[in-house]
């Protein structure tokens, strides 16, 4: 008897037990089922995001002041885009920093193709040159197109007895510390230009930095500094009224506006690139499927024969190009700014 019970007993806990499992089971299966349909519906959302972007209009940040070059080539893509996307693309000019205060917020930003920064060659060389930045162009943003590139030219004040590089590098020897070069800024590309020059020809010029390419080029105009490194759209009206002299240009070719004027690399100094660029930068994260968009629509406005007589009539060459090889070039860039900024042992805080 005693064993029959305890059989009993022993069947109703395993019927239990099983009853049990088959509920445990079910739960999970529900679960499963749920969680699968949450990732769906999910993916469904992300997919009409990025399919129907944009949505809403769009924010780019200009890292300068409103009324400078940059401005005005951040209002003209924006305009064009606008026609291209179907959305209003509203600029906000975010300076300060060395436009890091402007690039720090677009890479702290949602990455969601809705805020953008207008970024330049400042964020290549601002990677390092400054001891304390809270952001990383190559980590925390990411590149879609380069908008436009113009290259710097090396001009003289006409009262230096020189007319090419090799009469500047032999008088510069031949009177060490007597020329100076003036620059925008301390750590901008004028003044890393300057720097390597000086490495590269070995010549000692003394820098003389400002706030800004109008009174450095101003300073350079009245003699008060020997030369410097120029944006080509600021010193052609100079050049051409006989105020300055130009020595070579810091460019891949000749400008058509200065046919006479040689690369620095004719004149006698390989591999030296000097150009004011820009480009369209978003957060790191951003889906691709929108940086492609993004990508696509800066490029059909960049090509367009008004916006490349735009460019040209500053002596600027509309660049365009997948985001892969923009990034690239960011990257290059960086690499070769770091070398000069260690090499001049510049930092700043």
């Amino acid at each position: 008897m005693k064993h029959n019970k305890l059989f009993s007993c022993l069947h109703a806990c395993s019927q239990q037990a099983r009853a049990g499992r088959r509920q445990f089971l079910k739960l999970i299966n529900l679960s499963l089922l749920g969680l699968s349909l949450m990732a769906t519906g999910l993916s469904i959302s992300v997919s009409h995001a990025q399919t129907s972007y944009p949505d809403r209009p769009i924010k780019l940040i200009v890292p300068f002041a409103a009324g400078g070059p940059t401005d005005m080539v951040g209002r003209l893509m924006a305009h064009g885009m606008e026609k291209e996307l179907g959305q209003n693309i509203i600029v906000e000019n975010k300076p300060g920093g060395g436009s890091n205060i402007g690039s720090e917020l677009v890479a702290r930003a949602k990455p969601d193709g809705y805020t953008l920064l207008l970024g330049t060659i400042a964020n290549a060389t601002s990677m390092s040159i400054y001891n304390n930045l809270n952001y990383s162009t190559e980590r925390d943003l990411v590149a879609i197109t380069q908008f436009m590139s113009s290259p710097s030219v090396l001009v003289v004040n006409p009262s230096i007895p020189v007319k090419s590089l090799d009469e500047l590098i032999a008088y510069a020897k031949a009177h060490p510390g007597k020329l100076s070069f003036a620059s925008s800024g301390a750590g901008g590309s004028p003044h890393l230009a300057g720097e390597m020059l000086k490495l590269r020809a070995n010549i000692d010029l003394l820098h003389v930095p400002y706030k800004g390419a109008s009174p450095a080029l101003n300073d350079v105009l009245g003699g008060n500094v020997s030369m410097g490194f120029m944006t080509a759209a600021g010193a052609l009206p100079s050049i051409h009224a006989g105020k300055l002299r130009a020595i070579a240009v810091a460019g891949a070719q000749r400008l058509p506006q200065l046919p006479d004027v040689p690369t620095m690399q004719e004149a006698g100094i390989a591999d030296f690139e000097v150009s004011s660029w820009n480009g369209l930068f978003a957060p790191a994260g951003t889906p691709p499927a929108i940086l492609q968009k993004l990508a696509e629509a800066a490029l059909k406005v960049i090509t367009q024969p008004e916006m490349q007589k735009t460019f040209e009539s500053h002596a600027s060459l509309g660049v365009g190009g997948t985001p892969e090889q923009f990034k690239q070039y960011v990257h290059a860039e960086i690499v070769k700014w770091e070398k000069v900024a260690k090499a001049a042992n510049i930092k700043l805080n």
